[in-house]
């Protein structure tokens, strides 16, 4: 188990630093967020004018790996930005979990409000804990953006332009 989480002196520059930190996680996660729609946008756009090129036999191989990809791309993005909560089951959550943030509402909102008033009236009458659980949640916030949203978005983009490149190739095989 880890040991607690000890601050020796709290300070503005430790408040400055959460702030800061937290921020920056925020707008990360926006831009995931409009890339993730451009990319929608893109492909859905791709999709659209490709379908009726569907029926002149002429291209047919590079029109459906360009429309497969774009397809896949759609999936990925779409992924990337799905909404992540934990499941309800299990009843209460054990608040010293190492998984738990009583800061994200996914979280929270599986108490009662007395449970989670109690809960965070302990954490913030301590300085220690309040900056861990600021700690916390900017981990957790940091490891989803990295694990989930960037993961997937960067296999969404990749998905993109191998579709673009492998089509470009079937169109020059078929054209000669």
């Amino acid at each position: 188990m880890n040991p607690p989480f000890k601050i020796e002196k709290s300070g503005s520059y430790a408040d400055h630093l959460m702030r800061a930190t937290q921020f920056h996680l925020v707008q990360l996660s926006s831009m995931a967020d409009m890339k993730a729609n451009m990319l929608l946008t893109m492909s859905s756009v791709v999709i659209s004018i490709t379908l009726p090129q569907l029926f002149k036999n002429e291209h047919l191989w590079p029109l459906v790996i360009l429309i497969a990809f774009c397809l896949l791309t759609i999936c990925l993005a779409t992924y990337a930005v799905m909404p992540k909560l934990p499941s309800n089951s299990g009843g209460v959550p054990d608040v010293n979990a190492p998984g738990f943030n009583p800061l994200f509402f996914g979280d929270f909102t599986r108490m009662s409000q007395q449970h989670f008033e109690a809960t965070m009236q302990e954490i913030m009458n301590d300085p220690s804990r309040t900056y861990g659980a600021q700690v916390r949640e900017l981990y957790l916030l940091g490891t989803y953006l990295a694990r989930k949203k960037y993961r997937f978005l960067r296999l969404g983009y990749l998905s993109f332009i191998t579709g673009l490149f492998l089509s470009s190739i079937g169109f020059v095989i078929v054209a000669l």
